[in-house]
């Protein structure tokens, strides 16, 4: 068998109803896997190899993390609007944030706080997060993600690892747990799916070739080959081209232990891996996995050739009776603290700070007053991003609210700047990178006029 192994089914939502589903499951014989298998693989792009490789990982953190109690406190507004987090004071002059994130204070300096994320769709949706861009239900599916893009103007690093890797947790229906496909760039460019399930590690040695030789394999590859003969010849979608593609992918990824030993943490150091902290996989207390050694595996898949990388930590839709937001707050910013700071530790002590870029964000902010629930309700006036590595200047808040954290009073930041400073800082010349859609349209990795972060780069 090979098999990826996928979060069991759960019952259960998110405030507005959405349901939960199994994540991803793919099995079958060895001959049905080499000709099964590509089906679902991200795939080999344009092999324009760098010499430096760079990278991104993308943390999403699905619900809608409260701003005003982790990254922009107010302790002098009324009591209604506060709450009960109280600020503490970093290792930068100046800057404070949540007491719940006592280790990224010590470690400011490595860390940029976005106050004043101002364009905010204001859905339950990871799209904006992946691909900078608010869903356009009459385009569904048309934009790719930031991790096509790279793949499609990048190529891979190597060729048994895909460039664009995943490993996003289904969270409710697919726009909540969704890390983008490849749009209208392909399915060449779609991620590769990853993700540990409930009472088990990731099972990466389902990603090794067993009881078959590589000329068994290079055979079932021109059995396949000779079937698509015939359907190219009357496919007009690109569908059999692109799976081409992924069948190369397959072939790499069966055939080389790079991706397998990254997934495999029993080969991380065991000092470096408790840093991180515990995984608490179930579901069953407020409906989302606690999946801290995911921001290590998300290192180690950089590491090992991965171009980007991206992940969801737990659930932040904290305002129904169900999960208030300073309970949960209590139970959740602590874990993220100890995983997002033992990350960028990491990668200085590694010397990656200059080719990792990590971006950390949710969908919306919440409001600055506090509900009948104790909570906070969606608030898509104003949110906030952390960023960290890169080579960009860190140590430094960019943007200010007013004095309720309701909107900003300084320096509005777009997503789509994010998105472009992340693109410039692995390397992309976005005035070049131009690619043409299904229409022949002109299309740029990010609109017109946009601009990398001056404050940044």
């Amino acid at each position: 068998m090979l098999t990826i192994f996928g979060l069991p089914h759960r019952k259960g939502g998110f405030c507005d109803g959405l349901t939960r589903r199994d994540f991803l499951t793919v099995g079958g014989t060895v001959v049905g896997g080499a000709l099964a298998l590509p089906n679902l693989l991200a795939a080999e792009a344009q092999s324009g190899t760098r010499q430096s490789h760079k990278g991104i990982i993308n943390v999403y953190l699905p619900g809608g993390p409260p701003h005003i109690d982790m990254w922009d406190l107010k302790p002098d507004a009324p009591e209604s609007v506060r709450g009960e987090f109280k600020p503490i004071d970093t290792n930068v002059p100046g800057v404070r944030v949540c007491e719940h994130f006592p280790r990224i204070a010590q470690m400011a300096d490595k860390f940029v706080f976005i106050r004043t994320m101002a364009d905010c769709a204001g859905d339950h949706d990871a799209h904006q997060c992946m691909t900078g861009h608010r869903r356009d239900p009459r385009q569904m599916g048309y934009w790719p993600s930031m991790g096509a893009w790279v793949s499609k103007v990048q190529g891979p690093a190597d060729p048994a690892v895909p460039p664009h890797l995943t490993l996003m947790y289904r969270t409710g229906e697919k726009r909540w747990g969704d890390p983008g496909d490849g749009g209208w760039l392909g399915l060449a460019h779609a991620p590769f799916r990853l993700v540990g399930g409930k009472g088990q590690e990731m099972k990466s040695d389902n990603l090794t070739l067993k009881g078959v030789t590589l000329d068994q394999l290079g055979d079932r590859m021109k059995l396949r080959e000779a079937f698509d003969d015939f359907n190219r010849s009357i496919d007009k979608s690109g569908v059999v081209d692109g799976m081409d593609a992924y069948a190369k992918q397959a072939v790499g990824i069966l055939t080389s232990s790079k991706l397998r030993d990254a997934l495999d943490l029993s080969q991380e150091n065991l000092k470096t891996l408790e840093r991180y902290g515990t995984d608490d996989p179930a579901f069953e207390r407020d409906g989302a996995p606690r999946m801290v050694r995911n921001f290590c595996i998300a290192r180690r898949l950089i590491e090992a050739g991965a171009r980007v990388v991206s992940l969801n930590f737990t659930r932040w839709d904290w305002h129904g009776p169900d999960g208030k937001n300073f309970v949960q707050g209590k139970k959740d910013m602590p874990l993220l603290d100890r995983a997002l700071s033992s990350l960028v530790d990491d990668l200085h002590q590694r010397g990656l700070q200059n080719d990792v870029s990590v971006v950390v964000w949710g969908e919306f902010g919440r409001t600055p007053k506090i509900n009948k629930d104790a909570s906070r309700d969606h608030w898509p006036q104003v949110s906030a991003a952390v960023l960290a590595g890169g080579g960009m200047r860190t140590g430094q808040v960019i943007g200010e609210t007013n004095r309720l954290a309701e909107y900003p009073t300084k320096r509005p930041v777009k997503f789509q700047e994010v998105f472009a400073t992340l693109y410039t800082s692995v390397g992309i010349n976005l005035s070049q990178a131009r690619y043409f859609d299904p229409n022949g349209r002109p299309q740029h990795l990010v609109e017109e006029g946009i601009e990398p972060m001056r404050e940044l780069i």
